[in-house]
């Protein structure tokens, strides 16, 4: 397993400086050494979602983040609007009838960007809705939603904008404040690099005064008492926290700033675009609709004749690189390439080396290198 080359959409690749972190001592997580290490990763985490307001880490997945942000603002009746274009806007749309929530679905066919003038249209017959939910990057599809002009839809209307950015915060623009997200959530283990097991929320004044107002039958995920817990001096979390996560999040999220968010962005962005002409350099053709495609990872369609068994089977037996297949009804008809964390030109230029073989094998035909070479021409253009 360690030689594995992990190109999924998460788990991505951890560095070496974030695994030696978690190798530190564990400290009382009621202590002051461990309430600096907490406020300077909530610290760094504002930074990254591009925030004003305080930020808190949660010990779970994605999931536990998007839980939070529905069962905190949603009573029995309430009318909430999900975008739903993937399985995670599907479990966005399944917490909120969870919590006892209305769901408006906004359905957006499945490779397809949501087009915020349907937003609109669903606020409009729907104006008592309490909130629209939407993933800004749906990697069930490798699909980017436009959450800045879906952002500015939402100035005209009373509702909360709760944006999912699990799979592109720290890989795509996300900017909480300037795009009007009143709740906003990621995870660790996608573009910022840490390992699987923490979830980061963030929260706007309007998004508290709707929590001040529910009776949230939340227990571990409640954030009035994460606000409390927040605000004490050392900052502390309601429960114990994964005190090793922590150091690793800190680590991470210490190297993004260091090697700049933009900079970070733009990697992702040069690392789509490779990925996208290496495909078509192979004759491949992919899932997402030109100009809807994601910037941290690529659908595509899996080739006439190769089942996924075979081509995702031989890139993990025989080349020991790890790739995504589809979800739901694209199971089978897909396959992804994530582009995300610490990837970049070298692991790219492997995975399609690898590729080439592999559907050479199976009777392809096209011109080796072909793919490598149009990697090497989007870094060499890009960065």
């Amino acid at each position: 397993m360690e030689d594995t080359l992990l190109m999924i959409p998460g788990p991505t690749t951890v560095p070496k400086r974030v695994l030696d972190a978690m190798a530190q001592p564990i400290t009382n997580h009621r202590g002051p050494v461990y309430g600096e290490i907490l406020a300077e990763t909530t610290a760094m985490m504002s930074e990254v979602f591009q925030t004003d307001n305080q930020s808190y880490l949660l010990t779970g997945s994605g999931t536990s983040a998007m839980e939070a942000a529905i069962a905190n603002i949603v009573q029995k009746g309430d009318k909430v609007i999900n975008v739903v274009s993937g399985k995670f806007g599907e479990r966005l749309q399944q917490l909120t009838e969870v919590f006892g929530g209305e769901s408006i679905e906004v359905t957006v066919p499945w490779g397809q960007a949501v087009d915020p003038e349907e937003v609109r249209k669903a606020l409009d017959e729907n104006n008592d809705a309490k909130a629209v939910t939407m993933i800004h990057n749906e990697s069930s599809t490798a699909v980017v939603n436009p959450i800045e002009e879906v952002g500015k839809v939402l100035n005209d209307y009373d509702a909360l904008f709760v944006v999912d950015t699990v799979s592109s915060l720290a890989g795509d623009t996300v900017k909480v404040d300037d795009y009007g997200i009143d709740i906003c959530l990621s995870g660790s283990q996608k573009c910022i690099a840490a390992p699987p097991g923490m979830a980061a929320i963030t929260v706007g004044d309007d998004a508290w005064k709707v929590i001040d107002e529910v009776d949230s039958p939340t227990y571990y995920l409640n954030m009035k008492k994460m606000r409390k817990m927040g605000n004490k001096n050392p900052p502390q979390t309601p429960y114990t926290p994964n005190v090793s996560l922590t150091y690793a999040m800190n680590e991470a999220l210490s190297m993004v700033l260091e090697e700049g968010l933009d900079n970070r962005i733009k990697r992702h962005h040069t690392g789509a675009k490779a990925t996208r002409a290496a495909a078509e350099a192979l004759g491949l053709s992919l899932f997402a609709r030109e100009g809807d495609r994601s910037n941290t990872l690529t659908a595509i369609n899996m080739p006439e004749g190769v089942s996924d068994g075979d081509l995702r089977g031989t890139m993990r037996n025989k080349y020991q690189i790890e790739i995504a297949g589809g979800q739901d009804h694209l199971s089978g008809n897909v396959f992804r390439i994530g582009h995300m964390g610490i990837t970049g030109l070298h692991e790219l230029a492997m995975t399609f080396t690898c590729l080439e073989m592999t559907l050479k094998e199976f009777g392809f035909e096209f011109d080796a290198g072909s793919s490598v070479a149009a990697i090497q021409d989007a870094f060499s253009k890009n960065m």
